[in-house]
């Protein structure tokens, strides 16, 4: 129990995954695995994701101390979002400050609420307020493109994803395990 309680004591930090390159919510994975293995608690929330059965979702689903939950619908959000869209996002802020203001997570992935910032579902400073209410020990990860300069001011780790190459380009479709 040492190592374990001695790290939920510690201070949680913001760190962002963002930029135009796949891995993001790749990234934020391997981190909710590396600390699953440190026995921590984590919750990963995922905005404009509907419950639909991508890899992550099912794969976290066979591990005790991560909780995935999926608060999107099932339709692309366009450069003008419905009110449907908006209202989701805000729901979905709503319910993420609940859990995280619960106790019960040390790590919390808001895997693409960039993305919601981004296209105008919520704003920077309503992620940072919900934030700022978390307990101080919990850690959070924010996934998505559209760093602003408000979360970059925020956040205590910023790390870009480069997009240098990648098969879509070619014309090669997500495929299923790799990309969703």
């Amino acid at each position: 129990m040492g190592e374990e309680s001695e790290i939920r004591k510690e201070l949680g930090l913001v760190q962002i995954y963002t930029g135009n390159g796949k891995g993001k919510t790749t990234a934020a994975l391997g981190l909710s695995l590396r600390a699953s293995g440190r026995g921590l608690n984590v919750l990963f929330f995922q905005f404009l994701k509907p419950d639909a059965g991508y890899g992550e979702q099912t794969a976290c689903s066979n591990i005790d101390n991560i909780t995935v939950v999926s608060m999107g619908l099932d339709h692309f959000i366009g450069k003008k979002p419905k009110q449907e869209d908006i209202d989701m996002a805000h729901e979905a802020l709503r319910r993420s400050e609940e859990l995280i203001s619960s106790g019960k997570y040390d790590i919390a992935v808001l895997d693409e609420a960039m993305n919601a910032v981004r296209l105008g579902l919520i704003t920077s400073q309503e992620l940072i307020d919900s934030l700022d209410k978390r307990p101080k020990n919990v850690e959070i990860v924010l996934t998505g493109r559209g760093l602003t300069p408000e979360l970059e001011e925020y956040a205590d780790l910023i790390t870009e994803m480069k997009l240098i190459k990648h098969p879509m380009d070619k014309g090669i479709d997500a495929r299923k395990g790799i990309e969703y």
